[in-house]
């Protein structure tokens, strides 16, 4: 497993951007696939993105494509996600999380990743 420490959530106004970063620790980062989950008040938590360990393949659900962009930076152990034209709906506590697994089809199952950080909040006014 690795350790993941998200940073860069805040508040901002609906429209605003955010850029989101999860530092991780261990030799093995390139090893993992990485992804984005989010959880607001009273929800399940459910998929924002993910990338392959290439950086090769990028991932996202519906409500956030067009508007959020997942990066990695295996030199610096480190996933990105750059959160642009934010609207209040996208408020929520935001969790990064690694998996060794390469099927694209897990990915979007939070079940499938073993390790998390614990997660940042991202809070959006309108």
């Amino acid at each position: 497993q690795v350790q993941l420490v998200e940073s860069g959530g805040g508040l901002v106004q609906a429209g605003g951007s955010l850029r989101l970063s999860c530092a991780t620790s261990g030799r093995t980062f390139s090893s993992y696939a990485m992804g984005w989950f989010r959880q607001a008040p009273g929800k399940e938590r459910e998929f924002v993105a993910a990338i392959r360990w290439s950086g090769s393949d990028t991932y996202y659900a519906d409500s956030v494509k067009g508007r959020f962009t997942i990066s990695r930076d295996n030199a610096k152990n480190t996933v990105y996600l750059q959160m642009n034209s934010l609207k209040p709906e996208d408020t929520a506590v935001y969790y990064c999380a690694a998996t060794t697994s390469t099927y694209s089809g897990d990915y979007y199952r939070d079940y499938k990743y073993g390790s998390w950080g614990q997660g940042t909040q991202v809070t959006v006014s309108s």
